[in-house]
């Protein structure tokens, strides 16, 4: 080490040269300091110990400063103590204790410390800083401040330069707009807000959740991606959808799924629903044949019958008593306690090619007025009526936005994300200089030993991430989700000019699976302010044994249960008849459905109504008849789930066939469709299902296709197969008919080569008499013509 100069020096034991106001330089540095003594060990190992306002300069301009200094020469090595303070460029590290290596420079504090750097401030309980590359790395207790974001996590890598920050174990990063990020492996940039995670991921803003393998978000854009089992959930609206794609935008709380999209929306079933479902023969085991389910289904029916027969034979002998039923105390035994009404959650499962679902105001809400009476009405004819949203309105755009231009954001995010890239910033060549630069400001004691105080109560304070909190964070917003709202709705409030409701759009292949209920649609949309699903798109709706499809169906959910439905324009209803290619069919212009406790209560068919009946034998379980009735309206009223009455109004023409009689003409109307193929079976079969190409039934010969021969010989097949055994029957008669086809052009060809091997030697025969007559013939005209010759030459000949 040299001395460059000094106020005044002296030698203490001849082995100490002890300075002040010294300053030192070695191998390019500058140590400066109040006082300081140079000496060597026994070993010759050179040591510069130094007190009061130490100064090093290093000769890329990074200038660290602190009250004591222990600085060993032959290995660069200095260690700080007491309000250091080291600045490079616009990094400041600050802490009470720092080892630093001006041969590497490297430093490291392991006491707790804090770095400040363009708009970050960093504290840990230990850090080591690169001054080469400006990356510092934390451990143990690391917080992130700036205006925008706090980070908490345990082990982190940072680039001052880039403000790029890694993260390698459990991380939390909270928004001071109230977005929060949870990651346990990913990157995330201080300057722009960019997170790109790959670990146990977790995004939440307010009552919204997003979570999947890989997760993207821009806190400047406000929006976040997330690849590979993706999951959403909305607490406040009780909506979670997953996928393998999902991009949510906080400016209207939108998300958008793809890749096998899957929306779930929680239902609740009251008992007495349960209790009629339950009497129905369609809520029997499934997995019993259809033959012992109706068995099953007649023996309730007769014990019921039985019932009533019982309870009407105790009022008649009441009334020979002079008792009167009526009369007798309605009130409860109080030892019995009440029956209680009990209520089972359902799920109701939506899937299609693109899932969109988004926040909007109230006000921006287009609500239908299907102008529903439960009486029925007037009577339509061919007057228009004003439906509210139709096929013509972009399902897509419900006030402020539409899937296209979210499509168009998209792009352009995606470009601008990958076009910008990680941000860089140039480098700025160090100047290396010989001089020492200008002396620094003096270290302000009290400052630094505030932040220090400030940092150890703010580490000693934050709770730290431990790996779980994710897990919990989203188990508990799903059981959130999954219960089902009992708040009853009033249809009559009004909404605050502020007030927000949630929309769904589905679209392209879009599938519906729920217990009860299973559904197809090129698209749906769905808004919760008045709960109102519309299906577009060659709709099909399939309930128990029930198919019904229109050109656009409405259903309205009140209180978590069903409460009506409106089938627009080519209503058609269709139910299989004792699991036979026989059905039931209903068909007019529209269909209006009003229900109770989530069962049908009343229907109305309107416009060119038809139906047509197949009446069975409950003895012989055979079809005797059919019936086919048309009028402008059919009212049907229903309790539980049997008809109740039954009224044909206005242009009523009703007929009644015998079975025998019925031709296949008859027995079905025009427009008929049964496509049981499409119907979903579960969630999985949903999600892997493609809907074939519906098309109607005209009522000519080309519905014999679906009700014709084949379905005579299928009846003969098996009278208790269901619609996948019917579609498996047509195929074996098709390949039957085929096969069949294919032996008779074998027989025809084996027996024209039998005809030939018989006919041939018939016809070499005759081809051989064929020529010896020719031979004969020409033998005869030959000799004929000579004797002609002959003569005639004698005959002129002249006499001598």
């Amino acid at each position: 080490m040299r001395l460059v100069s000094s106020s005044s020096s002296r030698f203490i034991d001849q082995r100490i040269l002890r300075s002040y106001n010294a300053v030192y330089e070695h191998k390019g540095s500058t140590l400066a300091a109040d006082s300081g003594d140079l000496y060597k060990d026994d070993l010759g190992n050179e040591f510069f110990k130094a007190d009061g306002n130490v100064i090093i300069t290093q000769p890329s301009g990074a200038i660290i400063q602190g009250t004591h200094l222990t600085y060993e020469a032959s290995s660069q090595h200095a260690v700080l103590t007491r309000n250091v303070k080291m600045i490079d460029g616009e990094t400041t590290l600050t802490t009470n204790y720092m080892t630093y290596n001006m041969r590497s420079q490297v430093g490291t504090y392991t006491g707790g410390g804090r770095i400040v750097g363009r708009g970050d401030t960093i504290t840990s309980q230990r850090a080591y800083y690169f001054e080469q590359t400006k990356d510092a790395y934390f451990n143990n207790k690391v917080v992130v401040r700036n205006p925008s974001t706090i980070i908490y996590t345990d082990t982190m890598q940072y680039n001052t330069m880039y403000r790029d920050a890694f993260f390698f174990g459990p991380t939390h990063i909270n928004g001071r707009k109230g977005e929060k990020l949870y990651t346990e492996k990913g990157t995330y940039n201080t300057a722009f807000g960019v997170a790109k995670f790959n670990k146990n991921n977790l995004y939440t803003e307010g009552s919204r959740f997003l979570k999947g393998d890989s997760l993207y978000y821009d806190r400047d854009r406000g929006f976040g991606e997330a690849y590979r089992n993706v999951l959403f959930v909305d607490t406040l609206d009780k909506f979670y959808a997953s996928g393998g794609y999902g991009k949510y935008l906080e400016g209207d709380q939108s998300i958008l799924m793809t890749k096998k999209p899957l929306i779930k929306y929680v239902v609740r079933t009251d008992s007495a629903a349960q209790d009629t479902a339950a009497s129905d023969s369609l809520a029997i085991d499934p997995n019993l044949s259809k033959r012992e389910q109706r068995r099953i289904e007649r023996e309730r029916e007769k014990e019921e019958k039985e019932r009533v027969k019982e309870v009407k034979r105790a009022e008649k002998e009441a009334e020979a008593n002079g008792e009167l039923l009526a009369v007798q105390p309605t009130e409860r035994d109080s030892i019995v306690p009440p029956p209680q009404e009990t209520s089972r959650i359902d799920t109701a499962y939506m899937t299609a090619d693109t899932l969109f679902s988004k926040v909007i105001f109230v006000r921006d809400y287009r609500p239908l007025d299907l102008k529903l009476d439960r009486d029925g009405g007037q009577i339509e004819e061919e007057e228009e009526v004003d439906y509210g949203d139709t096929e013509e309105v972009d399902l897509f755009s419900t006030g402020d936005s539409s899937v296209q231009q979210i499509t168009e954001e998209k792009e352009t995010v995606t470009k601008g994300v990958k076009s910008q890239g990680t941000p860089v910033l140039k480098k700025e060549p160090t100047k290396q200089t010989k001089t020492p630069p200008a002396k620094p400001k003096p270290v302000d004691p009290a400052s630094i030993q505030a932040s220090t105080k400030a940092d150890s109560v703010l580490r000693k304070n934050a709770v730290m991430p431990t790996g779980k909190e994710h897990e919990i964070l989203m188990s508990d917003a799903l059981k959130v989700a999954q219960q089902a709202d009992t708040t009853v709705k009033d249809s009559t409030v009004i909404y605050a000019d502020t007030a927000r409701t949630r929309i769904v759009n589905a679209y392209y292949n879009v599938k519906v699976f729920k217990s009860d209920l299973q559904a197809v649609a090129d698209s749906v949309y769905y808004g919760m302010v008045d709960s109102m699903f519309r299906f577009m798109g060659s709709p099909m709706i399939w309930s128990d044994g029930s198919q019904i499809n229109a050109d656009t169906i409405f259903m309205q959910i009140k209180n978590n249960k069903m409460d009506n439905a409106l089938l627009k324009d080519n209503a058609f209803m269709v139910n299989a008849v004792l699991d036979t290619v026989k059905f039931n069919q209903l068909k007019g212009r529209k269909m209006t459905a009003f229900f109770a406790n989530n069962n049908l209560e009343r229907l109305f068919v309107d416009g060119n109504a038809e139906n047509l009946v197949f009446t069975t034998n409950d003895k012989t379980n055979k079809i005797t008849e059919m019936f086919h009735d048309r009028s402008s309206r059919i009212k049907i009223r229903m309790e539980g789930k049997k008809i109740i009455d039954y009224v044909s109004v206005r242009k009523v023409d009703q007929k009644i066939y015998p079975f025998r009689l019925v031709t296949q003409e008859l027995e079905v109307l025009p427009g008929f469709i049964w496509k049981p193929e499409d119907r979903p079976k579960s969630v999985q079969d949903m999600l892997n299902r493609t809907r074939t190409k519906t098309t109607g039934v005209e009522n000519d010969n080309s519905k014999t296709n679906q009700t014709g021969n084949a379905g005579q010989e299928m009846d003969e097949i098996s009278t208790d197969a269901d619609s996948t055994n019917i579609e498996k029957a047509k195929e074996t008669v098709k390949d039957t008919v085929k096969e069949s086809a294919t032996d008779t052009k074998k027989q025809l060809q084996t027996v024209e080569k039998k005809a030939a091997e018989i006919v041939k030697p018939l016809v070499d025969s005759a081809n051989k008499k064929v020529d010896s007559l020719k031979s004969k013939v020409e033998n005869i005209n030959v000799d004929s013509t000579k004797t002609i010759l002959r003569d005639s030459t004698k005959n002129s000949i002249p006499k001598k």
